[in-house]
């Protein structure tokens, strides 16, 4: 029986391999064996010697993995479990072109050449960029990002625009993550890992046999460490881990060419986080008494520390970060004339429970700020991959539901007067002006997207293949914001006008409405690879793609002028896509060397991101369409493995990402807050005009860094340890980022300088599946940010994510 898995999987894992070479080269194994197969269970996988040895079974042959026109790496379950690489964050330190930003879970972005979500932006009503999959399954919230990997067999960066081949259209790429699969043979895997900041993480699953035609897996994963910041307030430390997962699947092999495996999963995030610190002050337009030091001497107040590497915080509002995700999922897969059908049914949720501290102080000026939300999605996919003579194809449907209610609290506190109202009014004395002000917000979406997509690899010849892709999309989307403000005394604030009182409560919390706000549109993506193989180790193309990110709507809210909801920003238009790539794929010294090199070009017109519009008469930013954005650059990786006990790699990337036409963009920190009528781009002094918009064209695209580099090397020598025969080993891993911006306006206060973060791990492995080895990360424990972001209210207070320590620890392992 053909593996039964879509070609976009088979495309993934037949590629270059990053950073593979950590642990040598990842086999890439059948989710499914043969009854009585002898074919050893997921868990037991043995490492190979050279890159070209992972394979995939694909259109009925197998497949090399450098014979695959498409720049993607691929890291294996030893090469997880060995770098310590159990969620997206750390999957980003050995993979330079993926970026992953997070705040907290809702407010987390994932990047791939930059491109993907702007830093910081959290819309309901717009599509993600990259796309996330687990087992086939589209997630279309990145939440799903920040949860702990359950019981992995694999995990494929695909880089560049998708959508031809299978699932969601995504224009920056695509993360797609297999899980190991029902095995026919009885086995699992245990493991225990303790360290410091009372680090603890368990792993667990079986798998095997319940008659001849049926196999069950299940899996399990727990984690929990201390948190990372020393919260005076509450005196306990938060941005903690605590996280649970289970997931089991169901292999019913209902004849000899259909296979049907059930798949459930549960994910549970519950720690105190999200706290974001006092980070450093930056001079606004706005006049110095309204700038933080005055406005916090006004009320006594003295930030806990000024160093935020004292890793203190004094925020005084709950902090709650409860995030679960599930579903359900069903796979047919049938071998039908010359192909295989396959099927993938699926039904996920999503629930949200926040509480946050938004004016990052000690002093209760937001004193609660949380949006819960409930998202269940619906996706059904058929795809058919034959074969005919000289070429290969797939053809496929795809259909997408999703409904998100979202019901938000942002109340203000006794400190808000002082701290939001400009102290030439009287009313900034006054604290029950703002004290209890209180907005509810009901967001709504139903979104629905259908679509069809083909695609060809014609042999022109033994040594040429072309390859045209073609999708067309269908995205109907109908959304609601509801934004209802209310007094302490529970008395309505007018959407304008009103005593001066209720002017102050406005400019504080700008209640607003529209309701079945709609947007609906047809777009067509295609694309063209050529590739030409002049030798066995050798193999060149070229791509051309045209695509798009889906329109949308503003699910945060709109300008309001006069009272009048701005409508007629309600709605995003599509970013379209225009990419070209050249690539070439190598090997050398009997394939013991491997060396991929990309060079990519990719344009994309109207952009989405925050903007501001001078037309509209408010400082309001809003979700809408820039210009244009180009990244352009180039990406290698490079292995060597001399022999079985040594190996090494670098994988380097160069990005050239700016907006190329960015007009109406939010101004940075230090040219706001002055008012407005100053020339755009021209700063004034303190509390004099200043820009409502600023032109930022030419500026550095948010979280990109222009070099990233990730490298290591693993060496082992053979041993005996308590009876046991293996390898004591020795591994290094490390990545360096250049400085990158952290706002979408690029401003002297958040730019976040490079930094090396460094890894080490040790231990000893037998050969038949015992592993104990020590690790430690950050090993210099180097001092850095992960984000630095602008606060409300433009006081010029800058806060930020520190990142981690150095941490240290052990994991035992044993696999059966």
């Amino acid at each position: 029986m053909s593996l039964a898995l879509p070609l976009a999987i088979f495309l993934q894992t037949t590629t270059g391999i990053t950073p593979a070479a950590v642990q040598g080269a990842v086999t890439v194994v059948p989710p499914q064996t043969a009854p009585g197969s002898s074919q050893r269970d997921p868990d037991d996988v043995q490492r190979t010697s050279v890159a070209a040895d992972i394979v995939v079974t694909a259109r009925r042959r197998e497949e090399s993995a450098q014979s695959v026109p498409i720049p993607i790496s691929v890291v294996g379950v030893k090469e997880i479990d060995s770098t310590g690489s159990f969620n997206v964050g750390r999957l980003q330190q050995i993979q330079p072109t993926l970026q992953f930003y997070s705040t907290n879970p809702r407010n987390s972005s994932v990047n791939i050449r930059g491109l993907g979500a702007p830093l910081g932006l959290t819309n309901d009503g717009i599509d993600q960029g990259v796309g996330v999959y687990i087992d086939q399954v589209y997630l279309s919230r990145v939440a799903a990002a920040t949860l702990d990997f359950l019981d992995i067999q694999q995990i494929e960066t695909l880089r560049g625009p998708q959508g031809t081949l299978y699932g969601k259209n995504t224009v920056a790429g695509a993360i797609n993550i297999t899980s190991k699969a029902p095995s026919f043979t009885f086995g699992g895997r245990a493991e225990l890992s303790v360290g410091n900041l009372e680090f603890k993480q368990a792993k667990a699953s079986v798998s095997g046999p319940l008659g001849e035609t049926v196999a069950l897996r299940l899996g399990l994963a727990a984690t929990s460490r201390r948190g990372t910041i020393f919260n005076v307030a509450s005196g306990t430390h938060v941005n903690e881990q605590d996280n649970i997962g289970v997931r089991g699947a169901l292999l019913w092999r209902a004849s000899d060419t259909l296979d049907l495996t059930l798949s459930a999963d549960y994910n549970r995030q519950n720690p105190e986080c999200c706290a974001q610190i006092y980070v450093k002050l930056g001079s606004t337009q706005r006049p110095l008494n309204r700038q933080f030091d005055a406005l916090a001497a006004a009320q006594g107040y003295v930030p806990v520390s000024r160093n935020p590497f004292d890793r203190l915080t004094d925020v005084d509002a709950e902090l709650s970060a409860k995030n679960v995700l599930g579903g359900v999922s069903l796979r047919g897969e049938l071998d039908a004339g010359s192909g295989t059908l396959t099927s993938v049914t699926a039904w996920r949720f999503w629930d949200w429970l926040p509480a946050n501290d938004r004016d990052f102080t000690g002093l209760p000026i937001t004193t609660l700020s949380q949006n819960p939300t409930r998202q269940d999605q619906f996706t059904q996919e058929f795809r058919y991959a034959g074969d005919g003579k000289g070429f290969d194809y797939v053809l496929g449907a795809f259909a997408f539901y999703q409904n998100i209610h979202t019901t938000g609290t942002q109340r203000q506190g006794p400190a808000a007067s002082r701290w939001l109202i400009n102290p030439s009014n009287a009313l900034s004395n006054d604290p029950t002006v703002l004290d209890g002000l209180t907005a509810n917000n009901d967001i709504r979406l139903k979104n629905f997207s259908g679509a069809l997509f083909a695609k060809l690899n014609w042999k022109l010849s033994d040594a040429v293949t072309l390859s045209p892709g073609f999708r067309a999309n269908y995205d109907d989307k109908v959304g609601s914001y509801v934004s209802i403000v209310r007094d302490a005394q529970g008395n309505l604030v007018p959407y304008s006008g009103g005593t001066a009182r209720q002017a102050a409560q406005r400019d504080a919390i700008q209640p607003q409405a529209f309701t079945d706000e709609a947007y609906r549109a047809w777009n067509v993506s295609y694309d063209v690879t050529a590739s030409y193989k002049p030798s066995a180790d050798v193999l060149l193309y070229a791509t051309y793609a045209h695509s798009f990110k889906s329109g949308g709507l503003n699910l945060n809210g709109v300008p309001v002028v006069a009272g009048v909801v701005q409508t007629q920003l309600a709605q995003v238009a599509p970013e379209k896509v225009d990419h070209f790539e050249l690539g070439v794929k190598s090997q050398a010294w009997d394939r013991r060397i491997t060396l991929n090199v990309t060079g990519f070009w990719t344009e994309i017109s109207d952009y989405q991101a925050i903007v501001n519009n001078s037309s509209t008469s408010t400082l309001r930013g809003y979700l809408a369409n820039a210009g244009k954005v180009r990244v352009r650059g180039v990406e290698a990786d490079f292995s060597v493995r001399p022999s079985e006990r040594f190996n090494a790699y670098v994988n380097g990337a160069f990005n050239d990402a700016k907006y190329l036409d960015f007009r109406n963009a939010p101004c940075p920190p230090e040219l706001s807050g002055g008012g407005s009528g100053t020339p755009i781009g021209a700063p004034g002094a303190p509390g004099t005009n200043s820009p409502a918009v600023c032109d930022i064209s030419g500026q550095w695209l948010p979280g990109v860094s222009r070099w990233a580099l990730s490298y290591g090397f693993e060496a082992n020598a053979p041993a005996d340890l308590l009876g046991q025969s293996g390898e004591l080993y020795l591994g290094f891993d490390a990545n360096s980022r250049a400085k990158f911006s952290s706002n979408a306006s690029r401003s002297i206060y958040t730019d976040i300088d490079g930094y090396t973060l460094a890894n080490l791990r040790a231990g000893f492995r037998s050969d038949d599946g015992f592993s104990l080895f020590g690790w430690v990360r950050n090993v210099f424990d180097r001092k850095y940010y992960e984000v630095l972001a602008t606060t409300p209210g433009n006081t010029g207070l800058i806060a930020g994510n520190v990142g981690d320590p150095r941490t240290y620890g052990v994991t035992l392992a044993k696999s059966f």
